[in-house]
């Protein structure tokens, strides 16, 4: 008897008893549906992290002021970056793009009746926005003449137009911050909410010179960090290596002492991000694989009873020449079919309440833009393990079948 003479008669076998199938079947489903779902979802979050932070910058690496100390008691918060680091930093390393002071501040920005207080008011160096890979919608950006100059010049992200000047092109407007007079020089890009809902868009930038002496009063050169850009995701430890060599000789740090600046690469905090939430995935899914057995063992119990239905049939084929092989064949395909249904549904159930899922996420909280995934990978894997399981538990059973002898099986009532 040929495969499809074989697969005929399985099929046939199935469909007198449509009712009992898809019960046995309904595990599969459930399995095959909590899996992909999960793993959607999981990869949706392991994207949305990596997204968010590609939204930082460019191969971004982060060098914040560390802790000095004096007379032998560490001195915490001290501000032990300058912007002359950054601009070594930029010029020094070979492998960094570009580099930028960061200054941070606060205050009230007025332009007219009209006021609003922006999440980020940054002071910074005229390569920030090379560094955070963000471009100017309109307008342009400050140069390094103008934060030699101390520069009253700013410019706005899209939150504070509608806020500030609602039908005004802000370009060329003085506006007044902490009661300093800024002109509007620049519109950056939208770049919209982060995943923990924070508006990107609701900030102003200055030069760092202007803002630390004009707006926070200090005399020192000192910053709040810098922000520093690779020239590739595969130069990232090059980089971050050649920038701790500099500012170890800059700072006099003698070896075995603890640096007074702390290097931070966020490549490698994304990935720790994304392998936390592959590590979830992966535990929910064999979580949710766990029903797949339950599934398979609900194949096998219907197969075992399947057989011992069929005692008759199974003599009368054999006793007109079928093997046993044939016998075996035809209760591992019945047993395949079933399963390769069930992830089939299972799969489509899946994919659909991940959409859905990921659209109500989307939905209640607009800022996360969580994003739909549906994995072919993990689609096909899904498929071949539900008829792995159906080879796996139907196995057993036709076993059994085939190993009839046909003169009992004939007398079987």
């Amino acid at each position: 008897m040929n495969l499809i003479d074989t697969v005929r008669i399985a099929l046939r076998a199935l469909l007198k008893n449509k009712m009992r199938a898809a019960l046995t079947i309904l595990g599969v489903v459930i399995g095959i549906a909590a899996v992909t779902t999960i793993v959607s979802i999981g990869q949706g979050a392991s994207r949305l992290v990596q997204g968010e932070f590609q939204t930082l910058g460019t191969n971004m690496i982060l060098v914040l002021p560390g802790n000095t100390k004096r007379g032998g008691v560490r001195q915490g918060g001290a501000p032990t970056l300058t912007s002359v680091d950054a601009d070594l930093i930029g010029q020094q390393c070979p492998e960094v793009l570009a580099s930028s002071a960061v200054v941070w501040t606060q205050g009230q920005v007025i332009y007219g009746n009209e006021n609003w207080n922006p999440k980020e008011m940054l002071g910074v160096g005229p390569d920030f926005l090379t560094v955070r890979n963000w471009q100017l919608e309109a307008g342009g950006f400050f140069c390094s003449s103008d934060i030699e100059s101390n520069a009253k010049v700013c410019v706005i992200g899209h939150t504070l137009i509608p806020k500030l000047f609602q039908t005004t092109n802000p370009i060329g407007q003085l506006i007044r911050i902490n009661n300093v007079p800024f002109r509007v020089i620049g519109i950056l890009e939208k770049k919209g909410a982060n995943m923990v809902g924070d508006d990107q868009d609701n900030v102003v930038l200055m030069p760092h010179t202007t803002v630390r002496k004009r707006i926070n009063g200090s005399p020192l050169d000192n910053v709040h960090a810098i922000m520093v850009s690779a020239r590739s995701t595969g130069k990232m430890n090059v980089a971050t290596k050649q920038i701790n060599s500099l500012m170890l000789e800059r700072h006099e740090i003698s070896p075995g002492d603890e640096p007074d600046f702390t290097v931070q690469d966020t490549t490698e905090i994304a990935e720790a991000l994304g392998m936390i939430t592959g590590t979830l995935t992966l535990m929910l899914s064999a979580i949710a694989g766990i029903s797949l057995l339950v599934g398979g063992v609900g194949i096998m119990n219907i197969m075992l009873v399947s057989v011992t239905e069929r005692t008759r049939e199974i003599g009368i084929r054999m006793a007109i020449g079928a093997r046993g092989k044939d016998i075996l064949r035809q209760f591992l395909i019945e047993s395949v079919v079933l399963s390769c249904i069930g992830g089939v549904i299972g799969l489509v159930l899946g994919t659909g309440a991940s959409v859905g899922a990921t659209v109500l996420i989307n939905m209640y909280k607009p800022g996360t833009q969580w994003p739909i995934v549906v994995s072919i990978p993990a689609a096909i894997v899904a498929i071949a393990f539900a008829a792995a399981v159906g080879v796996f538990f139907g196995y057993y059973p036709a076993r059994r079948a085939s190993r009839l002898d046909p003169i009992d099986a004939l007398r079987y009532e």
